[in-house]
């Protein structure tokens, strides 16, 4: 995997951001570019997921700036959507009571676009969403993402709770968006799982980035990466 690096599709500068008064993230630079998996690392609690709130427009940045498409953006999120920007949160985006059928007709996504992305929905198609099991919970939501050719993908811990099969197919999937010419932000706790499908990666530990580079370069440096996650994991014990 070697993506040709462009300029950034989505890009933070000086990012700060958090929640009331209280920063969680500050002065975060970061970009993807098209045709790249960028992958977000770091244990619970070091502003992962409060960085791809801020860029997907959920979270208001406290300070920086946000760029899509190369131009400053503080537009709420569902304006971003129409730039082509899709959010993957923590918490799988499907409506229970609806069959699998109607929730692939939410979005407009192409239902036949799903189904060649993911034809282990196709059997499923009459079920209840809220009957499947939360691999196949996370197939449909990253289907309907997937079936608009997005732009940019931000993707929050999409193997929250998965078994490392299911999370492979997912992350493939991820990896082949990539290369058909999507921006690819990749928040990941599973170092190795990640390093995998990602051309670079970002490591973050109390808000900062504190390592970063190519993911072949950081493969060598997993035990390096891992002292920042046992680092962040002490000190959240002990605040």
């Amino acid at each position: 995997m070697s993506a040709t690096l462009s300029d950034p599709v989505i890009e933070a500068r000086s990012l700060s951001a958090g929640y009331g008064n209280m920063p969680v993230v500050r002065d975060l630079d970061l970009s993807v570019a098209a045709g790249e998996v960028v992958a977000l690392l770091g244990v619970n609690g070091a502003g992962k997921s409060t960085t791809v709130k801020t860029l997907a427009g959920e979270l208001k940045p406290m300070g920086g700036e946000v760029r899509l498409g190369g131009e400053r953006v503080t537009a709420p999120m569902h304006q971003r959507a129409k730039k082509g920007l899709r959010y993957i949160s923590e918490e799988r985006s499907v409506f229970m009571q609806l069959s699998v059928s109607d929730n692939l007709r939410l979005g407009k996504p192409e239902r036949k676009r799903c189904l060649e992305l993911f034809p282990e929905l196709e059997r499923l198609l009459g079920r209840k969403a809220g009957l499947l099991s939360g691999g196949e919970q996370q197939m449909l939501t990253l289907a309907r993402a997937l079936a608009v050719n997005p732009t940019a993908l931000l993707a929050d811990e999409l193997s929250l709770g998965l078994a490392p099969l299911v999370l492979e197919r997912l992350l493939l999937a991820v990896r082949a968006a990539a290369d058909r010419g999507a921006a690819v932000l990749l928040v990941e706790q599973h170092v190795r799982d990640a390093l995998e499908i990602a051309d670079r990666a970002y490591v973050l530990s109390h808000g900062r980035i504190v390592l970063q580079g190519r993911a072949e370069d950081l493969k060598s440096r997993i035990g390096e990466i891992e002292q920042t996650y046992l680092a962040g994991a002490e000190l959240g014990a002990t605040t």
